[in-house]
């Protein structure tokens, strides 16, 4: 295989503002910081897979603008593989627009631009690359053809597929199959099943409808309860690590990309599911969707430490 983990998906530009609290309709408050950055789900995840260790590509859209020029830089600066990425001269590069509260909560709102635009000739230019690649990691930030006929590409050609259900949507039975891995938080859960989740028992019920619907593993967030996975092997609850959490922006594709990077490594659940956990936590502690994605051995340090640390208060 040529790359560990290839991911189809949205690329934008991040405008990020931190508050002391998020503002109600109509409600103008002031912040105290100011980042803009290269993000995106899909640019995201590529980052925060390349920075856990994996060989990487990314295939989407940009437009021929600055913001775009930025967004390739970054990604090739992070060693992502951008052959498959390309420039629209008839769209801008997708925007967001970002709050952040001082607990890390945040608000967003996007302007897709050119990742409305890929196309079936896009998947068409990446199917080789998508072939060559352990895993294929998607969103939802495309089109849903678009994401369909990736995941259909990957898994003709015998590869895994992993959904990170973002932003919500329904998806149906035929798409569904094709995952092998679904990653939902609370919300994106109930848009795709219908159940309301609130705690590890509503996310076990929903993990489950996707099992039925066909979806091999599904890891199902379960608000301040962490996160639960399910698959036709077992289940493993996954609590939330504590942290002191600065911004949340991003936390979701470092939990994501963790997952893929585990997976083209064969990981065991057991292992991948901390592993992915301690990774968006440590997200979590730094300014900035793909600044603060954590590096492979910092994750793994985490890890110690607190196994370390439980250890000692067992004794």
């Amino acid at each position: 295989m040529e790359w560990d983990v290839v991911v189809v998906g949205g690329a934008n530009f991040d405008y990020l503002v931190r508050a002391e609290r998020l503002p109600s309709a109509g409600e103008t408050i002031h912040g105290d910081a100011f980042d803009e950055a290269p993000g995106g789900k899909g640019a995201n995840q590529a980052v925060a897979a390349a920075r856990l260790g994996s060989r990487v590509a990314f295939c989407g859209r940009v437009g021929a603008d600055d913001r775009g020029g930025r967004i390739e830089e970054r990604l090739s600066a992070e060693r992502v593989d951008v052959r498959s990425l390309r420039r629209d001269v008839e769209a801008a590069t997708g925007i967001a627009l970002i709050i952040v509260d001082r607990r890390g909560e945040k608000l967003i709102a996007v302007a897709p631009g050119a990742n409305a635009r890929v196309s079936d000739s896009d998947l068409r230019a990446a199917a080789g690359v998508i072939q060559r690649g352990r895993v294929l990691l998607l969103q939802l930030e495309l089109p849903l053809p678009i994401v369909e006929q990736a995941a259909a590409i990957a898994k003709a050609a015998g590869r895994a597929v992993v959904l990170d259900a973002g932003p919500p949507h329904a998806l149906s039975d035929a798409c569904l199959s094709r995952i092998d891995v679904v990653r939902a938080n609370a919300g994106e859960a109930t848009a795709l099943t219908g159940v309301e989740v609130r705690d590890f028992a509503s996310a076990r019920r929903a993990a489950q409808v996707l099992l039925d619907r066909g979806v091999r593993t599904a890891v199902v967030g379960a608000g301040a309860d962490g996160d639960l996975l399910l698959s036709a092997e077992g289940e493993l609850r996954l609590p939330r690590f504590a942290v002191a959490a600065v911004d949340a922006t991003g936390a979701g594709d470092a939990f994501a990309a963790a997952l893929a990077v585990a997976l083209s490594e064969g990981m065991p659940w057991s292992d991948a599911g901390p592993f992915a956990s301690a990774a968006a936590a440590l997200k979590t502690t730094k300014l900035g969707a793909q600044a603060g994605l954590p590096r492979r051995q910092q994750v793994l340090d985490f890890l110690r430490l607190r196994s370390g640390s439980r250890r000692a208060k067992s004794a």
